[in-house]
C-alpha cells in the first residue's frame, strides 16, 4: 500500500458510542491528518494500531464552562480535565477574561479573578507575565501550545475596563463608553471570540470588595453588546444573574430573553442545581426558556451529572461567604473576626440567616451536623479529621453550629470542611434524569480552571459515565455520552467535533467500561508558587486523542499540543436562537 494511504492510527475493534445516541456498534476508527477518514471493518494499514477490543470508544468530551483561561498559560494541558477525557474546553465565562488588558492594569485584574474564580493570587503572578493587550493578542498566546482544543468568550468585566478604567466600577456608561466598548467586543469577536459573556450577579465582587464592572451596566448596555454580538459569525452568549444560584425574578427571565432575541443567538447560564426538598426551582428556572422561545431567543440552563466535591473554610471566601448576612461578620480580617464568631449574639444571627428562606440556594450549605472535618492545623483538634460534626457535638454537649464554630476557631479558621450533600436522595436523581432529558438544558457547569482549592468538577465526564455503566444507571452510556459531546458541541456550533464520523476531527476517547471512573479528591501543590488545587484522577481512560494525537496514555498526559485555538466563524458556525 502507498505510504500516502496509511493511517496514522488505526483503533481496532472497540465498540464505537458515536455521540449522536445511536446504539454502540463494533467497529474499527481510522485517523489520518487530524481526522477520522474510516468506520467499519478497516483493512488499510497504519502507522499506530490501538487494540481497542472491550473498550468504548467515543468523541472527545466538550466542556461548555471553565475557567482555564490563566491556567491553560501554564499549563497545555487543562489538567485534570484532560485526564477525565475532555478534549475541549470552553472559557471566558461568567463575564470574566484576561483581556483587553491595559497596560498597568494586570494587578487589579489578578485579584478580582482571584476574589471571583478562586483562582490562587500567587499562581496568577508567578504563572506567566501579563505581556498582552488586546484580545487577539491573548489569544495568539495559546494559539498552537494547547493540549486541548480550547474557545473564549470575551467578558464583559474586560471590556468595561479596558475602556472606562475606575470608571466601569460605580458608573453607567454613556454614549461614548458604550460605543469604544461595544467596538472592543466587535474586535474581540472578529481576532476569533467565541462570543460575550457578563455577570450581574450579586456573588460577583473585585479584589477591592465593590461589585464587579458588568454589575454597574444597564440593561440597554447589555442589548447593544448582545446585539452587536449578533452581527459575527459562529458566536453565542453565557450570562449570570441573581437568580442563576436559585430562582429567577421575572426581570431577569425576560433580560436573558431578550438578548438572546437581539443576537439572534444562543444564551446558556449556569447552573442549575437539583434538590428535591426545592421542588418549584426547576420549573421556575425553565420559564426563562419557555420565556425566551416567545422572544425570538433560545436559553438553556447548564446543570451537573454528579455532586462535586466541594469544601469550606471560614479563613478563605467561598460559598458561606454568601449566605445573606455573613459577609458582614466574616469580611473583617481573621483576628476580628474570630473575636465576631465567639460572640454569642453573632451566632444566633449567623444561624438564622443560615437557616432563613432569604438563604435561597445557600440553606444547602446549612446543615451544619453534616459536616465532615477534613484537615485540621491544632492540637485541640486533633483526631477529628474524618469526624461528623453531630457525632462531635454529641460528645461535647454542644450544638452543632457551635461545635462547627468552636473547631474553626482553634485552628484559627484554617478548618477544611467537607459538607455532605443533602440532595442525593433518589427523588433527586430521578428530577436530574428528566432534566438531561430536556432540550432546555445542557450538561455542563464545571467550573474547571477555578475555585481550585474549593471544588474539583473536571472529572464530570468519567464520574457519570462510570454511574450510568455500573452505578445508578439512569440513563443508557450513548445517551450520557450525546450530552457531554454533540450536545454541546451543537449548542457553540462547533464544526466537526462532537461526533464519531467520516470527517470529523479525531477528538477520541478509549475507556474500558468496567472500570471507568473518577477518583477520590485530592489537594495538590503543583500550581505556579507552590500554590495548592484539588485535583482528581481518572481510571479506565485508556487513550485521549486531540486531533489525531494522542494527548493521554493510561491517565497520564503525553505533553502534545495538538489542540486548535477555536476561532469564532473559522472553528465554529452560526447557531441561531431562531
Amino acid at each position: 500500500m502507498a505510504e500516502d494511504h496509511m493511517l496514522d492510527e488505526l483503533i481496532k475493534g472497540g465498540t464505537v458510542v458515536d455521540g449522536t445516541g445511536a446504539v454502540p456498534r463494533l467497529a474499527d476508527v481510522g485517523i489520518r491528518d487530524g481526522r477520522i477518514v474510516e468506520i467499519g471493518d478497516i483493512t488499510t494499514a497504519a502507522t499506530t494500531v490501538t487494540d481497542a477490543t472491550n473498550m468504548l470508544v467515543t468523541p472527545g468530551f466538550v466542556d461548555p464552562h471553565t475557567h482555564y483561561d490563566a491556567q491553560l498559560l501554564w499549563d497545555p494541558t487543562a489538567s485534570p480535565s484532560s485526564i477525565h477525557g475532555v478534549t475541549t474546553v470552553i472559557g471566558g465565562n461568567c463575564g470574566f477574561t484576561l483581556a483587553p488588558l491595559q497596560p498597568g492594569d494586570d494587578d487589579y485584574l489578578r485579584k478580582m479573578m482571584a476574589k471571583v474564580e478562586g483562582m490562587p493570587l500567587a499562581a496568577l503572578e508567578a504563572g506567566t507575565d501579563w505581556q498582552w493587550e488586546s484580545f487577539a493578542e491573548y489569544l495568539d498566546r495559546l494559539d498552537g501550545a494547547i493540549s486541548v482544543n480550547a474557545g473564549f468568550l470575551v467578558g464583559h468585566c474586560a471590556l468595561r475596563r479596558y475602556v472606562m478604567g475606575g470608571e466601569a466600577v460605580g458608573n453607567a456608561a454613556d454614549a461614548d463608553d458604550l460605543a469604544a466598548i461595544r467596538g472592543e467586543l466587535a474586535k474581540a469577536l472578529e481576532a476569533g471570540a467565541l462570543g460575550f459573556s457578563f455577570t450581574n450577579s450579586t456573588s460577583h465582587s473585585d479584589g477591592e470588595g465593590e461589585a464587579v464592572a458588568s454589575r454597574w451596566a444597564t440593561s440597554d448596555e447589555l442589548m447593544a453588546l448582545a446585539e452587536e454580538t449578533g452581527l459575527h459569525e459562529g458566536t453565542t452568549l453565557e450570562g449570570i444573574v441573581p437568580g442563576c444560584l436559585d430562582q429567577f425574578t421575572d426581570d431577569e427571565i425576560e433580560l436573558l430573553g431578550e438578548m438572546s432575541a437581539a443576537a439572534n443567538r444562543p444564551m446558556n447560564w449556569n447552573v442549575l442545581t437539583v434538590d428535591s426538598r426545592e421542588a418549584d426551582r426547576v420549573p421556575r428556572q425553565m420559564q426563562a426558556a419557555d420565556r425566551a422561545a416567545e422572544l425570538g431567543g433560545r436559553v438553556v440552563a447548564l446543570t451537573m451529572p454528579i455532586q462535586v466535591p466541594m469544601n469550606m473554610s471560614l479563613r478563605n471566601f467561598c460559598g458561606l461567604f454568601l449566605i445573606p448576612g455573613w459577609g458582614e461578620v466574616l469580611d473583617a480580617d481573621v483576628p476580628e473576626r474570630i473575636e465576631r464568631l465567639k460572640d454569642g449574639d453573632t451566632r444566633v444571627k449567623l444561624l438564622e440567616w443560615s437557616k432563613s428562606p432569604e438563604a435561597g440556594v445557600f440553606k444547602r450549605l446549612a446543615d451544619w451536623g453534616d459536616y465532615i472535618v477534613g484537615d485540621t492545623y491544632s492540637d485541640a483538634n486533633a483526631g477529628l479529621s474524618g469526624r461528623r460534626v453531630a457525632d462531635v457535638a454529641a460528645e461535647r454537649g454542644t450544638s452543632e453550629f457551635g461545635t462547627f464554630l468552636d473547631i474553626s476557631i482553634a485552628d484559627e479558621l484554617k478548618t477544611i470542611w467537607w459538607p455532605t450533600p443533602q440532595d442525593d436522595d433518589d427523588e433527586s436523581w430521578h428530577m436530574r434524569a428528566e432534566l438531561w432529558n430536556d432540550d432546555r438544558a445542557m450538561i455542563g457547569g464545571s467550573d474547571a480552571g477555578a475555585h481550585l482549592d474549593r471544588m474539583c468538577g473536571a472529572p464530570y465526564p468519567t464520574r457519570f459515565i462510570g454511574d450510568c455503566l455500573r452505578g445508578r444507571k439512569l440513563v443508557p452510556v450513548e445517551r450520557a455520552v450525546q450530552l457531554m459531546t454533540q450536545a454541546p458541541a451543537q449548542l457553540f456550533g462547533l464544526r466537526d467535533r462532537g461526533e464519531l464520523r467520516e470527517g470529523a476531527w479525531a477528538d477520541i476517547v478509549i475507556l474500558d467500561p468496567k472500570v471507568v471512573d473518577a477518583g477520590e479528591t485530592r489537594l495538590v501543590n503543583d500550581l505556579p508558587a507552590d500554590s495548592a488545587r484539588l485535583v482528581a484522577d481518572s481510571s479506565g481512560v485508556r487513550r485521549v486523542l486531540c486531533n489525531g494525537i494522542a494527548i493521554v496514555v493510561d491517565g497520564q498526559p503525553t505533553g502534545a499540543v495538538p489542540g486548535t485555538l477555536l476561532r469564532s466563524g473559522r472553528d465554529t458556525m452560526t447557531v441561531t436562537a431562531r
